[in-house]
């Protein structure tokens, strides 16, 4: 195993508890990230709730959703949702799914979720909802097969997040501090999005501060420092 790798698995257990400490993940949601070495692989969690994922709960998986060595470990049931957004995206590097109840409404609501603040930019405008019954009719609502993974991923598209209809939502980007932020910034502006609409008709960013502001905030030193930050709020801070 490289070094690299090493502190990329690392990585992956931290942004688990991050993302659980600042209440984007519950007791469900899982967060994957992309071999370094191997685009056709990635590592997700063996199914178990996400403030309590470790390094010995980090299991290898193809793009096909299968586990490479399960070691007797159950994976996720949606381990597939992640393996199709990384066979259909060469650019994401992390992938995370949520179902943050701050968001929640705008996956019942026809109210596009769209940013408010500059923070929620890298949401890149309204985000997209994706409904299991236009192709599939009623289901079990878990993105547990291909076909079902692979219809979630052409919604996604080539943006960073897709909202799934009465069940959650899903978040992309180029690394794992890149998703956190995404992931975050999406549950904040759900909330402010919900104030500001109380108080009457929000305004929203323009399509040209969205695209402007994104790139600026999906930069190292913005990513570097909100990574620390919520390192440290988890009780990582100096490790």
């Amino acid at each position: 195993m490289t070094q690299d790798l090493h502190a990329l698995l690392g990585d992956l257990v931290i942004a688990n508890r991050i993302l659980a400490h600042e209440g984007v993940l519950d007791d469900f949601g899982h967060v994957a990230v992309r071999h370094p070495g191997r685009a056709d692989r990635f590592f997700l969690s063996r199914s178990r709730s996400p403030e309590l994922v470790s390094r010995d709960d980090l299991l290898e998986f193809d793009l096909d959703g299968v586990a490479v060595n399960p070691q007797g470990l159950r994976p996720y049931l949606e381990s597939v949702l992640h393996a199709r957004i990384f066979a259909a995206r060469p650019d994401v590097q992390a992938t995370v799914h949520h179902h943050c109840p701050a968001v929640l409404p705008f996956t019942v609501a026809e109210v596009p979720l769209r940013p408010v603040f500059h923070m929620a930019s890298v949401l890149g405008g309204p985000v997209p909802v994706w409904d299991s019954r236009d192709g599939f009719g009623d289901t079990n609502m878990l993105i547990d097969d291909i076909p079902r993974a692979d219809s979630l991923a052409a919604a996604l598209g080539q943006g960073t997040s897709v909202l799934l209809r009465n069940h959650g939502a899903t978040c992309a980007a180029h690394s794992l501090p890149a998703v956190v932020f995404v992931c975050v910034r999406m549950k904040d502006n759900a909330e402010l999005q919900a104030r500001a609409a109380a108080l009457g008709t929000p305004r929203f960013l323009t399509e040209g501060e969205t695209k402007l502001t994104s790139a600026m905030l999906m930069g190292e030193r913005p990513l570097d420092r909100a990574w620390s930050y919520w390192r440290a709020r988890a009780g990582f801070g100096g490790i």
